[in-house]
């Protein structure tokens, strides 16, 4: 049973992997993607993306490289990477033209060999979620970069996912290698307004019954959801994955509320997954600044980490998560004192709060600038003293 509401993604071959445990009971979790694209190939970039999250406090990682030599990347990546590491095999697939049966596998293969952790597998696009899209057609049709792969491979060939056709195959390299699977939502909404449409709800049936068999063969499963999604219908869709895949740890892209701030889609993700934690979801993958805009840098990196994890916070906080609301504890105390460096300290992060009071200093040196002689906490507490 732990192994199915609690997953640690960890191949034994990722050697100095950090544990990191995900699902029921623990405190929310956060991903962050990095990974090249065709257009900026460059690993160097990517290495001071993954030191840029892991600064931030991301629990895993994950390497999304489209573009170089994609192999070398991720042996790059996996060598410097002291956390969980995930990928999406098909993207290699794609890139490398290996869009075969027996070419998805191998990749599949290769990147366990190498020690991936957990791997992103889209098995729930099938003719059935297909056909379900065409009866319901949607605004932003597959936004999913996988499960667009899948899509065009099943019309094309006429037959069935190898993922889905093979699922047991996928399950004998997991087990070997101890791989946790992430299944992924392929037909996940782009969109508020396809939340929660036909195509959605079928891959989720089908996960759930994947689900099933990933834990008979002694497989790790994690779930991933939506998406775009609005903010009233977010409880309830963490709450259907949850009794449809019975209570496999669910791993959410946001999700995001509106469609119309890019540029800010680290605070939609942020408001979302606050929301979608609090309801049950375990794991979040945060979203940056440059989300639907263009490939992030270092910094875009940074924040949308903090951001994620500001959203998980929030939800622990709700879940009763220990020492959750210990640490908010804490800072009241540190603001009540006007302690301002156990204040920066406790910040979720510390880097920015320092910067931000330093750069407008008081001339007290025991309140902030923006209130002065005037500090409530200071003429609240001394006139309290004195009475």
């Amino acid at each position: 049973m732990t192994r199915r509401l609690i997953v640690t993604p960890h191949n034994p071959r990722h050697k100095g992997v950090r544990s990191v445990s995900i699902g029921q009971g623990l405190s929310t979790k956060v991903n962050a993607n990095i990974g090249t694209s065709a257009d900026f190939p460059d690993v160097e970039e990517e290495l001071k993306k993954l030191e840029a999250a892991i600064e931030a406090g991301a629990d895993t990682i994950m390497d999304l490289s489209t573009g170089g030599e994609i192999s070398a990347i991720r042996k790059t990546i996996l060598s410097a990477c002291p956390l969980p590491l995930g990928t999406v095999p098909i993207y290699q697939a794609m890139v490398e033209k290996r869009m075969t049966a027996e070419g998805m596998f191998e990749v599949v293969a290769e990147q366990a060999q190498d020690g991936v952790d957990f791997m992103t597998i889209h098995c729930g696009v099938t003719f059935e979620s297909i056909g379900r899209l065409k009866k319901q057609p949607r605004i932003m049709d597959v936004v999913s970069r996988g499960g667009a792969a899948l899509v065009k491979w099943i019309i094309d060939n006429k037959a069935e996912n190898p993922f889905y056709l093979q699922y047991d195959r996928l399950l004998e390299i997991a087990l070997k290698y101890d791989i946790t699977l992430s299944l992924g939502d392929g037909m996940r909404p782009g969109s508020i307004i396809d939340a929660g449409d036909q195509a959605q709800i079928q891959e989720l049936i089908i996960l759930g019954d994947l689900t099933k068999r990933a834990w008979e063969a002694g497989v790790q499963v994690i779930i991933e959801g939506p998406g775009h999604v609005p903010y009233d219908q977010i409880e309830a869709q963490i709450k259907m994955q949850k009794e449809v895949c019975k209570g496999a740890p669910f791993y959410v892209l946001g999700p995001l509320p509106t469609d119309v701030a890019p540029g800010y889609d680290h605070i939609t993700a942020a408001i979302g997954g606050t929301l979608a934690a609090s309801a049950g979801a375990d794991f979040l993958c945060y979203v940056t600044p440059t989300e639907h805009l263009g490939l992030p840098t270092p910094e875009d990196v940074r924040e949308g980490v903090i951001a994620s994890r500001i959203a998980a916070h929030c939800a622990d906080i709700v879940k009763g998560i220990k020492g959750a609301r210990q640490w908010d504890n804490e800072m009241s105390k540190a603001r009540k004192a006007l302690d301002w460096e156990r204040q920066i300290n406790l910040a979720i992060d510390p880097k920015k709060a320092r910067e931000i009071h330093e750069r407008r200093k008081s001339s007290c040196d025991d309140v902030c600038s923006m209130c002065g002689e005037f500090c409530a906490y200071k003429v609240s507490s001394e006139a309290l003293t004195k009475s």
